[in-house]
């Protein structure tokens, strides 16, 4: 058995992307952050929809033409394919883990 909160790798050089589960058409990982946040010129934009769930800390997130959302612990959302996106903020004060789930 594996713990997702064991041994949290630190981020505040940048973020740690850790592969949990891969099957066709769905990968799974884990992600921690501390104090990144995606350059307002450079925005995310991915090939598949993506589900993330914020377990630990805080962000903001931003979709589109969307305002910004803050995470907390327990909140979720699917990003679609082909959104521009940009995580607007992380926690700097304590690792923020994330799962993410990719989709097709």
């Amino acid at each position: 058995m594996t713990n997702l909160f064991a041994d949290l790798p630190d981020a505040r050089a940048g973020e740690v992307f850790t592969e949990l589960l891969t099957r066709p058409g769905v990968r799974l990982e884990r992600i921690v952050s501390r104090g990144q946040s995606t350059p307002a010129d450079a925005p995310m934009v991915q090939d598949a929809d993506e589900w993330v769930l914020l377990l630990e800390g805080e962000a903001g997130l931003r979709i589109e033409e969307s305002v910004e959302i803050v995470l907390k612990p327990g909140d979720h959302l699917l990003i679609a394919a082909g959104q521009r996106h940009w995580v607007t903020f992380t926690a700097k004060d304590r690792p923020t883990v994330w799962l993410a789930l990719h989709l097709g």
